[in-house]
């Protein structure tokens, strides 16, 4: 079966890697890739102090080859050794999941990136967050949360490695609950910044989250206009949302592509990233 999860993108291939002595299981994979990445939040965790310039200068590594490259210049351990925290890459939540997808794919096993909200970090509130998901051989598909196997994220009432779909809400998950007056929009983003939530952030999430299904594995704050900008859902007109729609409805890779390639949700060449700094995107 010639699946596309299983082909690397710009975005996840590893490049030289030598992945002949990596383990092949899901849980194994993400057990090694939390042990190599630190959460930018995460330093009080570990006791330990991040400097300040790694929160910048490791935020924009856009490619595993970044990832990898930074890591080796901070040890020469092999990936499958435990590194600690001050030779390890700082990242974010994509950091863990993309890393995860990339090795998942070298080894023989379709994953991708998702974006969408978790409600495990606080309570009653939907946090932006990126996870990884897996194909099972009967085709179905696994939530794995690389991120919080750390065992000092203790409050959890569930498995990391098989994340169940009411903990974390996938955008589409979340666009639906709140279009249809389920959820309350006001409880989807950021938990710490005020301004950083609501519907528009939901829709935003939504279409980084199709990016990453369609292979352009973006950054958290990665924006385009229209329809993954800025600007509010009543700039938006019918047609804008019946497509939103279809986007939180798709399951099929077919589906999916298909949406992918609307220039009205397609990631233009040059894209808007941190402090509104462009970017340019390698072509697929």
């Amino acid at each position: 079966m010639d699946d596309f999860y299983l082909k690397q993108t710009p975005y996840s291939d590893p490049g030289d890697l030598d992945v002949t002595g990596l383990p092949r299981d899901p849980g194994q994979l993400a057990l090694l890739v939390r042990n190599v990445i630190i959460h930018q939040g995460d330093g009080q965790r570990l006791e330990y102090v991040i400097p300040e310039q790694r929160l910048h200068e490791d935020a924009e590594s856009r490619y595993v080859t970044e990832i990898l490259r930074i890591l080796r210049e901070r040890g020469d351990a092999p990936l499958t050794e435990a590194r600690e925290p001050e030779e390890r890459f700082v990242g974010t939540c994509r950091d863990f999941a993309l890393l995860h997808v990339s090795l998942l794919r070298a080894t023989g096993t379709p994953a991708r990136v998702r974006g969408g909200f978790a409600t495990y970090f606080v309570d009653g509130f939907h946090e932006d967050h990126w996870v990884t998901e897996y194909r099972l051989p009967d085709g179905s598909w696994r939530l794995i949360d690389p991120q919080v196997l750390h065992p000092s994220y203790d409050r959890l009432d569930f498995d990391p490695l098989d994340v169940p779909r009411d903990r974390f809400l996938v955008s589409g998950d979340a666009w639906r609950a709140c279009r249809a007056g389920e959820a309350d929009p006001g409880t989807f983003g950021f938990w710490s910044v005020e301004g950083l939530r609501g519907m528009w952030f939901v829709r935003g999430s939504l279409v980084l989250d199709l990016a990453c299904r369609g292979g352009v594995e973006t950054l958290p704050w990665d924006m385009w206009e229209p329809l993954a900008g800025l600007a509010g859902l009543g700039s938006l007109g019918v047609d804008d949302l019946a497509l939103l729609d279809a986007v939180a409805d798709a399951q099929t890779d077919e589906e999916v592509r298909r949406l992918c390639a609307d220039p009205r949700l397609a990631p233009p060449r040059e894209i808007f990233s941190l402090h509104l700094r462009r970017v340019t995107l390698p072509q697929r």
